[in-house]
């Protein structure tokens, strides 16, 4: 893609900006050698400006490793080893990570992210596809993933979390925000959430569910061990936890908000080891200790 000084300058670029791009390249340039040239001149977010107004291509490049202070990439990327980038990383296309991946600030990816060690972010990670990593995913700030995310063992997430597909997590997940996932969460550990937790569909923990807020689920949600809020909890259909469940003070506990009343004993039956204070809505079955 040749990008002139016209080109540029219909996308009404900063000043200092586009004074940098007429010194550099008066003739203009190809996409890539340009956003290589900002990121080298240390201008990271003119480079992702640059690639929010003309996307990414289906360029894709191979590399044996990755090490550098930042990288903005229009096509796809595969590392066949480790990578390591001091702030920025944005691809806009694939990243598939032979080994683990660590960046510095911030992550953002314009398709899919799989790694098959861990992934580090210390700064916030955003992917509009889908995410995998084989080992622990760890996300100083925020996680946006727009697409299905799994993770083979622990998801620490400092901030909120947004997950617009479905999530699959071998260990366990905490997250020092909001959580949200569009569709079903799966952990075969434990969840814990300092704030919000809600699911567009299901929510099904090995261990135990601690939400410092609200925790909500449009479908059922079942727990191996309690399950605790320090607001409501709601679910659209069953729920079930192995050992307790137990609402904030003065919040109720509703299970089959989503299905009709005279159906309750078979999709909104409530299982827990006592009946719990404030079971506002649904059917108890009894206890989940035989």
């Amino acid at each position: 893609m040749d990008i002139s000084r016209q080109f540029v300058r219909q996308k009404q670029p900063c000043a200092e900006g586009f004074r940098w791009f007429l010194r550099h390249f008066e003739r203009g340039s190809d996409y890539q050698p340009l956003l290589d040239a900002l990121v080298d001149a240390g201008r990271v977010s003119d480079a992702c400006w640059l690639m929010d107004q003309f996307g990414s291509t289906k360029s894709v490049l191979e590399v044996d490793a990755l090490d550098a202070d930042a990288m903005v990439f229009a096509g796809s990327l595969h590392v066949r080893g480790p990578i390591d980038i001091g702030t920025v990383l944005r691809v806009g296309g694939s990243l598939r990570a032979d080994s683990g991946l660590r960046v510095g600030r911030r992550v953002e990816i314009g398709e899919n992210l799989w790694a098959a060690g861990n992934i580090l972010a210390m700064g916030k990670l955003k992917v509009d596809g889908d995410v995998r990593a084989d080992w622990s995913l760890l996300v100083e700030e925020s996680l946006d993933c727009g697409g299905d995310l799994r993770v083979g063992r622990d998801i620490e997430v400092g901030a909120g979390c947004r997950i617009g597909g479905q999530t699959a997590v071998g260990g366990d997940v905490s997250v020092g925000g909001n959580m949200e996932c569009l569709s079903h969460l799966r952990i075969r550990g434990g969840l814990k959430v300092r704030g919000n937790a809600w699911a567009g569909q299901g929510i099904e923990v090995r261990e135990g569910i601690a939400v410092r807020d609200h925790l909500e689920a449009c479908w059922g949600i079942v727990a191996g061990e309690s399950i605790t809020a320090g607001g409501a909890i709601k679910a659209g259909e069953s729920l079930e936890a192995g050992e307790f469940i137990t609402a904030g003070e003065g919040y109720g506990i509703y299970a089959g908000l989503n299905v009709p009343v005279d159906v309750w004993e078979a999709s909104a039956w409530v299982r827990a080891r006592a009946l719990p204070s404030r079971l506002l809505s649904g059917h108890w079955r009894g206890s989940s200790v035989s």
